[in-house]
């Protein structure tokens, strides 16, 4: 391990939060780490907001300012300014779900190639993303994904959504923007796959600009890289690839429980560690054809692709290799890799508040179930108070 323990710095992880932002996120993280408390925060939040109570206020200026940019993109450009300033680029994710609908859907695709326009001159914003579910419906992709029949209407359906992913990848390739694909639950992940596939052998002939998303969670994901380096050597294209640990746990293990098929999901959480630091190091042996979006707040596989690049004497700025963390979380190790010249880019969602809230919802529960990094989180906002004598 690293003599020095670059993520400690707090004075480098809070630099761009003032006293009153860091008091904001130490009760924050308080809140998180009380399960009780979130369940009833939850709740709550969501019967206020169905209700039309007036509580966006109260929600803007905690929850959604710490873990959002802003409403609109445009609102987000001090963030981002400010971000890049440190040397943290950003990636604006529009975090509006559960739409349903083709027009809506359309919306969707209209909002990313917007997105794409607005980063393409801003040495910020390296990159854009968006999920699968907001081009189309999720039934489609479960049914494309396990083979069922199509009725006439979800053809159409099926089409529009290759029609989109077209659109949009072809916008990236013009704005010379890296484009994150996310992965969503195992059972519409394959159809995702198959087309995410499709458009990396279409887009990535001189570069990578799609990048498609593993969930390292599901022990299936060596393998199916392997599987996609053979078929970028054979077919002549550059892989993507963005590794995760996963989102969907508890889901994944319940849908396989009730339906009786063997669980996609890693054993224990020791398992998916191994796999995804096996993952990381693949992709580092294999760094010609592969470039990686390492995607964790976890600080150990952090070090882990540190060392790596520093035995291999990959260049820490190498243009290859970007870290990523979340907005409002892991800022320790955010701004200490940007401080020590790697490439970091945040994700910063976005939106109207009301129909963001589900995304900081799920945000809160997932905090929850890691209980060490929400206590680690905690133990370093109060060394920096006491640091800034705040206390």
């Amino acid at each position: 391990m690293l003599e020095q323990r670059i993520f400690d710095n707090t004075k480098n992880a809070f630099a761009l939060k003032s006293d009153s932002e860091l008091e904001r996120a130490y009760f924050l993280f308080k809140m998180i780490s009380l399960q009780p408390l979130v369940k009833i925060g939850t709740a709550v939040t969501r019967f206020a907001l169905n209700a039309s109570l007036p509580v966006e206020g109260l929600i803007r200026a905690t929850v959604f300012d710490h873990f959002c940019g802003g409403v609109s993109e445009k609102d987000c450009v001090s963030t981002i300014d400010a971000m890049y300033d440190k040397n943290v680029h950003s990636v604006l994710d529009f975090s509006v779900e559960g739409k349903e609908t083709e027009a809506l859907f359309d919306a969707a695709l209209e909002r990313v190639i917007s997105l794409i326009e607005f980063a393409k001159n801003r040495p910020g914003m390296p990159f854009s993303v968006f999920k699968p579910t907001g081009f189309g419906r999720f039934e489609v992709w479960r049914k494309v994904t396990e083979n069922e029949k199509l009725t006439p209407t979800e053809e159409k359906e099926w089409q529009h959504i290759q029609e989109r992913f077209h659109k949009v990848c072809n916008k990236a390739k013009a704005c010379d923007i890296k484009l994150l694909i996310d992965a969503e639950e195992s059972w519409m992940q394959g159809a995702v796959d198959d087309l995410v596939l499709e458009m990396m052998q279409t887009y990535n002939k001189e570069k990578p600009i799609v990048f498609t998303t593993l969930q390292c969670y599901r022990w299936d994901r060596l393998a199916y890289l392997k599987e996609l380096h053979l078929d970028g050597i054979d077919k002549g294209y550059h892989l993507g690839i963005k590794i995760v640990r996963g989102a969907y746990m508890e889901k994944e293990r319940a849908r396989a429980d009730e339906k009786g098929y063997a669980s996609p999901i890693c054993k224990d959480k020791p398992e998916t560690d191994a796999h995804f630091n096996a993952m990381l190091v693949y992709i580092f042996d294999n760094l010609d054809d592969i470039w990686a979006f390492i995607g964790t707040h976890n600080e150990e596989s952090n070090y882990l692709a540190i060392e790596i690049m520093a035995q291999k004497e990959i260049a820490n700025d190498d243009s290859r290799v970007w870290f990523g963390q979340l907005y409002g979380m892991s800022d320790h190790i955010s701004y200490n890799l940007a401080e020590a010249g790697y490439n970091v880019a945040k994700y910063v969602p976005f939106g109207p508040v009301k129909d963001v809230m589900p995304y900081l919802i799920r945000r809160a529960e997932e905090n929850t179930s890691v209980a060490g990094q929400t206590n680690r989180e905690l133990t370093l906002i109060q060394e920096e108070r006491k640091r800034r004598k705040i206390e």
